[in-house]
């Protein structure tokens, strides 16, 4: 019982470290039904590249901009405001490194020596 407890933790931190880039589906970018799948990948990939979150912001900005006069061209129209914006923070967060971590919380059985 105790050896399938610690294989399950074990496993369960091991999925925690995989890249959290994996799950950003298309429709989390901005005017993503405007871009190809190529587009959408570049866009993914210079996210990931850019160091800090001003950087980030600075060209999800540009980004907007672009998608909404591609959006003009083709007679359509997209929110002003993308709809992802909070998880976007969480994502920055999460990159940064000052999302959730290693500390002392007391855990599973809080110390009861189970």
């Amino acid at each position: 019982m105790k050896t399938t407890y610690l294989l399950t933790t074990f496993v369960a931190g091991l999925i925690l470290l995989l890249p959290v880039h994996n799950s950003f589906s298309a429709d989390e970018i901005y005017g993503s039904n405007l871009m190809t799948e190529q587009e959408r990948i570049e866009h993914r990939q210079t996210l990931r590249n850019l160091k800090t979150n001003e950087e980030r912001e600075q060209y999800r900005m540009e980004h907007h901009e672009r998608m909404q006069e591609r959006a003009e061209e083709q007679g359509m129209s997209l929110p002003d405001e993308p709809r992802d914006q909070i998880r976007d923070q969480t994502r920055d967060r999460l990159h940064d490194g000052s999302g959730m971590g290693t500390g002392m919380g007391s855990g599973s059985g809080g110390g009861k020596g189970r």
